[in-house]
């Protein structure tokens, strides 16, 4: 059984001890937590891929629903955002409900977001590109009515510095998210023949390139192919799972790959290296 048959099946609940993400969890699962603990006698310590795996999932969403009630409304399109993901990551109706308890978990006023943040990165256990990864989703979720307001922004600012981010890196990895959106929505209308052909007025820049692999339009090919290799190996997706990325989201990690070597290919194409 995969660790999110578990995690609904219970047991996971349990084994973040008394945390924060047990809480959520916990009541996110509500009766099914005592009805179906002793059905699966398995226990991960701290570390184990499919602890971290059952403690990114909980963060996730339940982050995802305080960064949607940051402005003091959730509105439809940070819902159809939060929906968006669940597809993405190919949800059953048993873990469909539980992200979405999770999310309303995160939107509850007493949502206690630096401990959730402090036993995430516990639980982390040093995966910097792990929690990297956590943060675009959550940027991703801050953008999702076309926008980042002021208390968004603060609130992303938090997230990052509890997990470890300085303000700098934060800003570029918003700058970042922002360029990959523009390159995921323009693949996407590619895919559903939106139609592109013989036109490409609405395709990203190459200004959008740049920002996306974190580079200037003065860098030489060195160094844009060593920040397109660095960004690559940060979103390998086999590497994210194998540090505690939940199998699930393996197609989000792909697509992010995808739009890296995009803007790589755009920028090649431009420089005419």
């Amino acid at each position: 059984m995969s660790w999110l048959g578990k995690v609904i099946g219970g047991v996971l609940g349990f084994s973040f001890g008394g945390g924060p993400l047990g809480a959520i969890i916990g009541a996110a699962l509500g009766h099914q937590l005592d009805k179906k603990s002793d059905q699966y006698n398995v226990q991960y310590a701290p570390g184990d891929q499919e602890r971290v795996q059952a403690a990114f999932f909980t963060a996730t969403f339940s982050v995802m629903g305080h960064l949607a009630k940051a402005d003091g409304r959730v509105s439809q399109q940070e819902i159809r955002h939060a929906e968006n993901v669940m597809q993405r990551m190919g949800l059953d109706e048993s873990a469909r409900t539980l992200a979405i308890d999770l999310f309303k978990q995160g939107k509850e006023t007493d949502f206690d977001l630096q401990a959730v943040l402090s036993q995430f990165r516990h639980e982390c256990h040093r995966r910097k590109n792990l929690m990297q990864m956590f943060l675009e989703i959550q940027i991703s979720m801050a953008m999702a009515d076309g926008g980042l307001h002021d208390k968004e922004h603060q609130v992303l600012r938090q997230i990052g510095q509890g997990l470890g981010f300085s303000s700098f890196v934060i800003d570029q990895l918003i700058k970042m998210v922002q360029a990959q959106q523009r390159f995921h929505q323009y693949s996407q209308q590619q895919q559903a023949g939106g139609g592109y052909a013989g036109s490409d007025t609405n395709a990203p820049s190459v200004e959008q390139a740049y920002q996306l692999l974190g580079v200037n339009s003065s860098d030489d090919e060195k160094a844009v192919k060593r920040a397109y290799r660095r960004l690559m190996a940060q979103h390998h997706p086999d590497k994210l799972v194998a540090k505690g990325l939940p199998e699930q989201m393996i197609k989000m990690a792909t697509e992010k790959t995808q739009e890296i070597k995009a803007a790589y290919e755009l920028i090649r194409k431009h420089k005419n290296w």
